[in-house]
């Protein structure tokens, strides 16, 4: 895939999410603030100044779902809390499943941090509202995604080096926890799922992005000019556009934090709408 540059100028970029309209929204973690780019290349500001957003979901009702140090719906300039604990200072990357429930991964220590951490767990936020942790011991939480049928939730664990993953039951519980991939030459951080069940992985200091088959095996990579690669995400109208966020840009060290893009010869899955 050849990328090219669509906008740049930020800090640590996250969250890609893009509709099918061509807007892709994403977020700046050091300097704040979460952005819209039109197709047309007009970029807004959607939520100013709120730093440490790792994570963003489009509503169904309009407006964004977005992580930081809560999770929290935000539409027309007014704030609804889905998930704050006291005794977690994080969320990171959040997702959504097929009935446009959320999935969020909380941070207990410190992502940039060196040294031991506190792990963290998966939450999930009911349509009703209501909060249940699915599962702990998540070192750095990072990307998060399913498989095509719904099935299987895959996790990012950077400081473990891994991507693990879970079998959905009918009642929504999780079973069969297991190490889907083991990610070298980079920390793994966000992650999207093609309509063929391929993991695409944004590698953190690797300089890349690789794809894993339903099966965890390395199966290909895609170089970008930029060491901290951070998140990606499918989009457009046929969900062939390819999006990969970065917080550096080793071509133009000037230009920092960079979104770039370019066609795939794979197909997202499509993401749903958060309904909660």
């Amino acid at each position: 895939m050849k990328l090219e540059t669509l906008c740049f100028g930020y800090g640590l970029i996250e969250g890609p999410r893009a509709d099918g309209a061509g807007n892709l929204y994403f977020s700046d973690v050091t300097n704040g603030g979460v952005y819209r780019r039109a197709a047309d290349g007009e970029i807004t500001t959607v939520v100013p100044r709120r730093r440490g957003v790792g994570g963003i979901a489009l509503h169904a009702e309009g407006g964004l779902v977005i992580s930081g140090k809560n999770v929290c719906h935000v539409r027309d300039g007014t704030t609804r809390v889905l998930l704050a604990r006291d005794d977690i200072p994080g969320f990171n990357d959040l997702f959504t499943d097929a009935d446009g429930r959320v999935y969020v991964g909380s941070l207990r220590s410190d992502p940039f941090a060196a040294g031991p951490r506190v792990p963290g767990s998966l939450y999930r936020i009911e349509l009703d509202g209501s909060v249940v942790e699915l599962y702990g011991d998540v070192g750095l939480s990072n990307g998060i995604g399913f498989s095509p049928d719904g099935r299987l939730i895959y996790h990012c664990d950077t400081s473990a080096g891994e991507v693990i993953a879970h079998e959905l039951t009918a009642d929504g519980a999780v079973r069969d926890r297991r190490a889907f991939a083991h990610v070298t030459g980079g920390g793994a951080d966000g992650l999207a799922v093609d309509v063929d069940g391929g993991v695409w992985v944004a590698l953190y200091k690797g300089g890349c992005v690789v794809r894993y088959t339903p099966d965890g095996k390395l199966d290909r990579w895609v170089e970008v000019p930029a060491r901290a690669v951070t998140s990606l995400c499918f989009g457009g109208a046929d969900q062939r556009d390819f999006y990969v966020v970065t917080a550096d840009n080793i071509e133009a060290p000037e230009r920092k934090g960079t979104v770039f893009h370019a066609r795939s010869d794979f197909v997202g899955a499509r993401v749903a709408a958060a309904r909660v």
